[in-house]
């Protein structure tokens, strides 16, 4: 699959080509840049302005994501640089459609925009690079980096962001711009992974105790009925259970909540981290021996596993008293606790069906086995 370009790397290129036309009237199209890995993309210019009234040029690109399903694939980064007092240094300033921090976790401080330090420091060691090239007055003599504005903006990047996590992790007014390679990976699933570490960290940032790592939209508006949670304690988890497990182990917090649709959570309640259909099956089996345990009687057990579906073994159980949605979720709390190691974080377990409705529920337990309802 056809790799693309980060946010930060459109930016990189944007601000390079506006810098040098504010210094020698040029535009440079396409403009090459250097990614962190060494990597030499060169990027067409969408849109190119000078301003003489403010002193300032501005550059545009449109993002290609390659392959990657990227919400921001097609938008059009712009950056306008101007120059500023001597001493001023490199400032970034949010435009339309960037974002800006106003809860603290994240990397940057509230109150700043949403660019990302690998892109800060990959713009500033370009802007430098033209003002040693183009000698632009003291800093290119001292070496050091420039004095100049530097604002990114992304057109519709407001409306854009209500598709990402941006409003969830108090970015506001827009979309973050972000990489660390500069590179987009198709279907990145590290970058999901990414933002579930991100998650928790504005979450404990915030002094949340209790998240939840919820499959869906659905889960998470049950964990909300249940537990009262506030947004910035919500973790998008999709099927990536054990990356929240394993990064909450390394980050604890007092409590988490696993909520999911019962077919999903049966898989973690079988040992497997990653849900997705195409890593990971329902074992009809492995609930057959559960309902066994559950009550159910030979007959019932060898029902659930021929059952077509996880769900219609669920029904074929509830329909004869037993509990398996009960049972699937003390599985997974415990398969949970497992990959926590003695983390002092207490997991409880919601099962759901497609409905919403709770079909299956574990008590919090926390390190060691001890119940901890709270």
């Amino acid at each position: 699959m056809r790799p693309g370009w980060t946010t930060g790397a459109c930016a990189t290129a944007a601000s390079t080509a506006a810098y040098t036309a504010l210094l020698t009237g040029e535009f440079p199209d396409p403009v090459t840049i250097t990614l962190p890995k060494g990597q030499t993309p060169s990027f067409a210019l969408a849109v190119e302005e000078r301003d003489a009234g403010t002193g300032s040029a501005m550059a545009g690109v449109v993002k290609d994501a390659g392959d990657d399903p990227d919400v921001t694939h097609g938008a059009l980064v712009r950056a306008r640089v101007r120059v500023l007092p001597a001493g001023s240094g490199v400032v970034f300033k949010a435009g339309p459609g960037v974002g800006t921090v106003t809860r603290p976790g994240l990397p940057l401080d509230v109150g700043e925009p949403a660019i990302n330090p690998v892109p800060r420091q990959m713009m500033r060691e370009h802007l430098a690079e033209v003002a040693r090239r183009y000698g632009a007055g003291a800093a290119a003599e001292e070496g050091r980096e420039p004095d100049v504005e530097v604002e990114i903006s992304v057109d519709h990047g407001e409306e854009i962001a209500r598709s990402t996590w941006n409003p969830r992790l108090g970015i506001l007014g827009g979309l973050s711009i972000l990489g660390t390679t500069g590179i987009v990976v198709p279907y990145s699933c590290s970058a999901w992974i990414d933002s579930i570490r991100r998650g928790v960290d504005v979450a404990r940032a915030a002094g949340r105790t209790h998240v939840a790592g919820c499959t869906g939209s659905t889960s998470e508006k049950v964990a909300v009925a249940l537990h009262h949670l506030p947004e910035d304690a919500l973790l998008d988890m999709g099927d990536f259970a054990g990356a929240v497990l394993k990064y909450v182990r390394r980050h604890p917090v007092d409590r988490l909540t696993i909520c999911g649709g019962f077919a999903k959570l049966s898989k973690l309640a079988a040992g497997h981290l990653d849900l997705h259909s195409a890593r990971s099956q329902v074992d009809k089996g492995f609930l057959a021996e559960l309902a066994r345990q559950g009550g159910a009687d030979e007959a019932l057990a060898e029902a659930v596993a021929a059952a077509n579906t996880g769900l219609g073994a669920l029904q074929l159980c509830t329909a004869a008293g037993v509990p398996l949605g009960d049972l699937v979720a003390a599985r997974a709390r415990d398969e949970s606790l497992a990959v926590l190691r003695g983390a002092p974080v207490a997991v409880d377990v919601i099962c759901i069906d497609r409905a919403g409705l709770v079909v299956g529920r574990a008590e919090p337990r926390g390190p060691g086995g001890s119940d901890r309802r709270r």
